[in-house]
């Protein structure tokens, strides 16, 4: 007999849903942090700004056009639409957000992270958490792209 783990329609239907759970989460979070952004582009190119990696000239077109990139990839997530495409640049940009933190926590900057709100008075943790906390980010991203990647392997014909 045997184990539960080892079948392979168990293993299949795990990574269905793992696929779907991780594609999901990613969606949530790419939509709810292009939202407050989209509502205030001008407090967005502030904390954008602060981040002192952009050029000056870079920074208010960022402000402008990132939210809508994040509400269009949190859609095609959920629509399950171009997701080669879309993990691509969903992967990137997470990766970006990502090194953009720990390159500013190695050079001292504690600044607002932005990722969920513009708000001055919204509540900041030490960049450590944002850290951990876009490190998972990017873990769900590339699980996400592992599974996409499975799941199609497991569809394609024997060679």
């Amino acid at each position: 007999m045997a184990n539960a783990g080892t079948n392979p329609v168990d293993r299949h239907r795990i990574l269905k849903y793992t696929d779907r759970v991780l594609r999901l989460g990613l969606a949530f979070i790419f939509i709810y942090a292009s939202m407050d952004k989209l509502l205030h582009p001008a407090e967005f190119a502030l904390i954008i700004r602060d981040y002192r990696v952009l050029p000056e000239a870079l920074v208010n077109i960022t402000a402008i056009i990132l939210p809508w990139l994040e509400l269009i990839l949190g859609i095609l997530l959920i629509a399950g639409l171009f997701l080669d495409g879309a993990l691509l640049l969903v992967n990137g940009l997470l990766l970006t957000f990502w090194v953009t933190l720990i390159f500013n926590a190695w050079r001292g900057l504690d600044i607002s992270c932005g990722c969920f709100s513009t708000s001055p008075s919204s509540t900041t943790y030490h960049a450590s958490w944002y850290i951990m906390r876009d490190g998972l980010f990017v873990l769900m991203g590339l699980g996400a792209a592992l599974c996409l990647r499975m799941r199609r392997r497991r569809r394609s014909p024997a060679s």
